[in-house]
């Protein structure tokens, strides 16, 4: 059911999802969180609100697939694409998709950028602390090359009409080289303690110049909805 979380032989369950387990990815704030169907809460409740029937879905930052899972199973929506850095995540998304039966989502180890090429991504223990920066302290941590996909042509080619976008700050960089006119609705998860007030006024302005307007019943804290269709 999916307003009670729970647990068995081999995965964690969350709103009616299943999460196979994994040593390193399925660890205690993360299990906790799910159990309580609190993982994810304030984007759950923006998604729940903003994406429809036949959308087609971009969601940029694919974590442990939880956010492409959610709008597969409980929306009808034509297809979701996730775009992922981490390529230690990739099968681990693509696991939790066939654990619940989704057929119609993409998973790339890439990220988007204004023109092609590639970027060093670093990856840590746990996993989830992975990123594109070196950490304070660090001294040649280990990296992985990651593609960096043209963002422009990759949503005209995919046709997107949702965007979800969780990427820890990039998001004043690259959300105002997106060509986000075609969208319908969007999602993102900002990070002011990183990108500023500033930051944030850019990404706000970049969504207003393409013609999506604030949507407060989607808003909540960082965690902001913008729409076309009122």
């Amino acid at each position: 059911m999916d307003g009670q979380a729970t647990e068995d032989t081999g995965f964690v369950r969350s709103r009616g999802m299943k999460f196979p387990k994994h040593p390193e990815i399925m660890q205690g704030k993360i299990r906790r969180l799910l159990r309580s169907n609190s993982y994810e809460a304030k984007e759950t409740e923006a998604a729940l609100r903003v994406v429809r029937e036949g959308d087609v879905v971009v969601e940029l930052g694919g974590g442990i697939g939880y956010m492409s899972t959610l709008v597969a199973t409980k929306r009808a929506i034509k297809s979701v694409h996730v775009f992922e850095a981490n390529p230690n995540l990739i099968p681990y998304i693509r696991s939790v998709h066939v654990a619940n039966n989704v057929t119609n989502a993409h998973v790339t180890n890439a990220i988007l950028g204004p023109r092609k090429g590639s970027v060093d991504f670093y990856v840590r223990e746990p996993m989830l602390g992975s990123s594109m920066q070196v950490l304070e302290g660090e001294v040649d941590p280990p990296s992985a090359k990651v593609d960096v996909l043209n963002a422009k042509a990759t949503f005209k080619e995919i046709g997107a009409t949702v965007l979800i976008c969780d990427i820890e700050g990039a998001e004043v960089d690259l959300i105002p080289q997106l060509d986000l006119t075609g969208l319908r609705a969007a999602i993102i998860e900002t990070h002011p303690q990183w990108i500023g007030p500033e930051g944030i006024n850019k990404v706000f302005r970049a969504f207003m110049d393409a013609g999506l307007a604030y949507y407060h019943r989607g808003s909540h804290g960082k965690v902001l909805a913008f729409r076309t269709d009122w």
